[in-house]
């Protein structure tokens, strides 16, 4: 692997980990947001560290040939933790059994931090290796104990936590399942790297020489593993944010038809959006958007005229349209009446304020709550039954009709 395959992974851990500090802070104490922290630091870590110059400079500034093999062993063993961690807290359950299993598992790797720094300070390993430090020193005392030691807690957190997932996917459903099948596969990746690299240690207790495995295979293994176990972790946690704001933004250029109709009402010059950022988000752009056209609606309530909507609405379900599609047409004809009609300068009438008020009411059904039915109307004016209502407000303008389209 090249140098930047293992600090491109870490820079963009490190901006992962600096952009949810500040969640970090606010939420210290919920053992959640301590463990997603936790992860992202020691994912990022483990790329850093890993990475031959960094290698190099740790065992420079130390004057410790190989002191870099025990950091990494400890800081993979400290991510095989926060994975185990994480998903036991991330699951919930009854307090004390969560409290229970994330002291057992620290307990565990702290333990196997500890063997492996105490295992490196007994042997006898003076020989730098940058990339083979795993099967050059399979044989030696104690530093073989040590390699054994990472790669089986290693092993170990891979399988488990690929378990507790599969187990766990089978219940929950969406982003949540998403999120643990992308996470099954970045354990299935980090499982390859252990199997792979203490597949090439044993080779060597039984002389053969199989470094390929460690040298060659297992470290894209441990890149893709890393990359796609925070993937996994993330996505169940930003996935829903990245949803809403897909179909904030569809929703908004849906509108698109019915606010550029109702644009021209404003006096020239004026803007029918406050002014807002290019930077806005779409739920702040869509409701904007929403404000702007429920504004503007209610505006041309008095030019409404119920008859419109009801002539519309009978010849869409002559055409066999749907009753509820019928009923959205028919609404969205009286408002391009209404526009065309204020749109001509013309004033309301006394005469047709029962009309009016009826075509109110009919579209305050229409519209209903939420914006589902807002966006069915919007659609509604591509209707080819508005050309013919627009052709009926010309004419009975023309032939001076006195009502009010």
């Amino acid at each position: 692997m090249r140098n930047s395959d293992y600090y491109l992974p870490a820079i963009a851990l490190g901006i992962a980990f600096v952009a949810k500090f500040p969640a970090l802070l606010r939420g210290w104490r919920d053992p959640l947001v301590r463990s997603v922290h936790f992860l992202l630091l020691t994912a990022g870590a483990c790329f850093f560290f890993a990475a031959p110059p960094s290698i190099t400079a740790v065992n420079r500034i130390t004057g410790v040939a190989n002191l870099s093999g025990p950091l990494v062993y400890s800081i993979m063993c400290a991510f095989g933790c926060a994975c185990l961690v994480l998903i036991v807290n991330w699951r919930g359950g009854p307090a004390e059994r969560v409290r229970r299993s994330t002291r057992r598992w620290i307990a565990v790797y702290g333990a196997a931090i500890v063997l492996i720094s105490v295992l490196f300070a007994l042997g006898d390993a003076p020989v730098e290796r940058l990339r083979d430090l795993d099967t050059y020193y399979a044989t030696t005392p104690f530093i073989r104990e040590m390699v054994v030691t990472y790669l089986l807690a290693h092993i170990t957190s891979a399988l488990v936590t690929c378990v507790m997932c599969l187990r766990w996917a089978r219940e929950v459903r969406r982003w949540l399942r998403a999120g643990l099948v992308v996470l099954m596969v970045g354990f299935v990746f980090n499982l390859g790297f252990g199997v792979a690299k203490l597949t090439a240690v044993v080779a060597r207790w039984n002389g053969h020489d199989w470094d390929e495995l460690s040298t060659t295979v297992a470290p894209p293994l441990a890149a893709l593993g890393g990359v796609v176990t925070t993937v996994g972790f993330l996505l169940p946690l930003l996935g829903p944010q990245a949803s809403e704001a897909l179909r904030a933004g569809i929703a908004h250029v849906q509108l698109g038809v019915l606010w550029r109709r109702l644009r021209p009402l404003r006096p020239p010059g004026v803007t029918p959006l406050p002014g807002i950022s290019w930077w806005a988000s779409p739920e702040l752009r869509l409701t904007v958007r929403e404000t702007v056209i429920h504004d503007e609606l209610l505006k041309l309530q008095p030019y409404l005229d119920d008859r419109v909507r009801q002539r519309v609405h009978d010849a869409a379900l002559a055409g066999r349209s749907e009753p509820e599609q019928a009923r959205i047409v028919g609404v969205a004809a009286m408002l391009s009446a209404a526009i065309a009609a204020r749109g001509q300068g013309r004033s309301p009438q006394e005469a047709d304020q029962e009309h009016a008020q009826a075509g109110a009411e009919a579209l305050t059904a229409a519209l209903g709550l939420g914006r589902e039915r807002l966006v069915r109307l919007a659609g509604a004016f591509r209707s080819p039954y508005l050309a013919e209502a627009a052709r009926e407000a010309t004419s009975n303008s023309t032939n001076g009709d006195a009502t009010v389209m």
